[in-house]
């Protein structure tokens, strides 16, 4: 045997994440979390600047929960990255300063991440900006 059908990537295996990481446990609490959202709408933050990670679990993690269809990047105090993963619910949240050191990497399970939603006082502020543009005959 020439051993390369020891090399070949086997498709069942390519997204089990190795046993030996920080991963199992992580993969766990989405799950929960995910159980949690649809029984009862609750969101869950896991922050994963928290977690002892070893080499490479970053990145298998990220590999594993792969990149779905929606992703933002946020420009305030710095750049934040958001995307969905491949599990409809289950967003990564990557935060850098303006002088683009990591301050937060977190993964939030919710139909949105909080920090895309309209603060109140943000509507209620353009609410206003858009009022005062148009003419009065136009507003209520």
């Amino acid at each position: 045997m020439s051993g390369l059908e020891d090399t070949a990537l086997r498709p069942e295996k390519a997204h089990e994440p190795d046993s030996a990481t920080i991963l199992h446990p992580v993969l766990h609490e989405i799950r929960h979390a995910l159980r949690r959202l649809i029984q009862n709408g609750e969101s869950t933050v896991i922050d994963l600047t928290s977690l002892p990670f070893g080499p490479g679990d970053e990145r298998q993690l990220l590999e594993y929960l792969g990149e779905g269809e929606v992703n933002a990047t946020l420009n305030t105090l710095g750049r934040s990255r958001l995307w969905e993963t491949r599990f409809p619910g289950v967003w990564l949240v990557d935060h850098y300063n303006p002088e683009q050191v990591r301050i937060a990497f977190q993964i939030e399970v919710g139909e949105v991440p909080a920090v895309l939603k309209s603060q109140k006082e943000d509507v209620a502020d353009g609410l206003d900006r858009l009022t005062n543009l148009l003419p009065a005959y136009l507003t209520d």
